[in-house]
Formats: C-alpha cells, sequence, structure tokens
C-alpha cells in the first residue's frame, strides 16, 4: 500500500494527473442519464468529477479516496459547483470502508481496483459487494494483463485478467464485459468496462 500510496500522492502534489479530465468517462455519463436517481458511490473518485457529475443529475454520492490531496481537490470542486449538499467525501482506503453502512444503488471505479494487490482486491470486491443494495450495479473500469499478449501491453497498474473474472464471477452477476485498450502518458495495454450486478 506504502508505495502505491506515495506514487499516487506525488502525482496529486506534482499536478501530473492525465486521469484528470473536466467530465467522467462516456460510460458514467450514460449511466447517469440511464438510471433513475439514487445512492452512488465512487471509489477512488480522485478529484470528483464522478461525484459532481452524478449529484448534478439527481443522486447522493460519496467518494472515496486515499490520497488526501485528491479528496482536498475534490472539496474544492464540489464546493464551486454548488452541490455539497448532494456529495460526501473520505479519505480513506478503498479494501476498508467498514465507517460505512449506507446501501448504495450505484458504485463506480474509473481506476482504482487495478491497482491492488490480490489480497486487497479480495478485501475490496467484497467491500463493494457488502456496499451494494442487493440488484446494484457495480460500473468498474480496470487495466488487465493479458498473457496470450506480453508485447501488446506497458501499462504499469494492471490486474490479471482471469484472476480478475474468476473473483467477480464469485461475488457478483456479470452482465457485460466491454474491451477496450487503454494509451496514457505513453503506456498502452487492454482495458475494459465490466458491469456487475449484486446477487
Amino acid at each position: 500500500m506504502s508505495d502505491r500510496f506515495q506514487r499516487m500522492r506525488e502525482r496529486y502534489l506534482t499536478g501530473e494527473i492525465p486521469w484528470d479530465h473536466p467530465d467522467p468517462p462516456p460510460e458514467i455519463i450514460a449511466l447517469s442519464q440511464e438510471l433513475p436517481p439514487g445512492r452512488a458511490i465512487d471509489l477512488g473518485c480522485g478529484t470528483g468529477r464522478a461525484c459532481i457529475w452524478l449529484a448534478r443529475a439527481g443522486w447522493q454520492v460519496d467518494g472515496v479516496d486515499f490520497v488526501p490531496e485528491a479528496i482536498a481537490m475534490a472539496q474544492e470542486r464540489v464546493a464551486a459547483a454548488g452541490v455539497g449538499d448532494r456529495v460526501r467525501l473520505f479519505v480513506a482506503d478503498a479494501t476498508n470502508l467498514a465507517f460505512l453502512n449506507e446501501p448504495y444503488d450505484l458504485a463506480i471505479d474509473v481506476g482504482c481496483g487495478h491497482g491492488f494487490s490480490e489480497p486487497e482486491l479480495y478485501a475490496y470486491l467484497d467491500e463493494v459487494r457488502r456496499l451494494l443494495k442487493p440488484g446494484g450495479l457495480f460500473a468498474f473500469f480496470v487495466h488487465l494483463s493479458d498473457a496470450t499478449k506480453p508485447d501488446a501491453q506497458t501499462l504499469k497498474t494492471r490486474v490479471d485478467q482471469n484472476l480478475l473474472m474468476s473473483a467477480l464471477q464469485e461475488r457478483f452477476i456479470i452482465e457485460q464485459f466491454v474491451p477496450g485498450e487503454t494509451i496514457v502518458m505513453g503506456q498502452r495495454g487492454p482495458s475494459a468496462w465490466i458491469y456487475l450486478r449484486r446477487p
């Protein structure tokens, strides 16, 4: 945890955060338009872009990130957007969210879970499952490691696809797997949006 924390914290301290776009990914925008507003949690919320978007669409949103500087930036942006009454932000480790008990209709992860070790990943997925209502949706964007294409991937942060899918099948109903490719800061590799339902 500490090495990853230091790397991520350094990104926010230096402003080298290439994922910090004004709007969330189109997949999150689409969900905000398709689903009736409810309670959502953004895991690895960063500077709060998805929290703000969902709040503007009528959601009550909790954002979690383990980097204090990210949450500080998110708090400023939430206040500036005028949605402070709809967004709560927490500095916390997403593998241990015992302080949260609200059942959520929607959980989103745009690049948090693929940074975990195997034991951390299992603890994280258990927490997401615990926090989601039965029938709740988990929209999970993840960088993948594909053993069949070792030369086609240079993303430093990724998770083994077979390990991940096995872990997901034990905890959720896999509704949709949408493969893609991610290119960020000169690195590239396979990725996917995975849509999961809490049984």
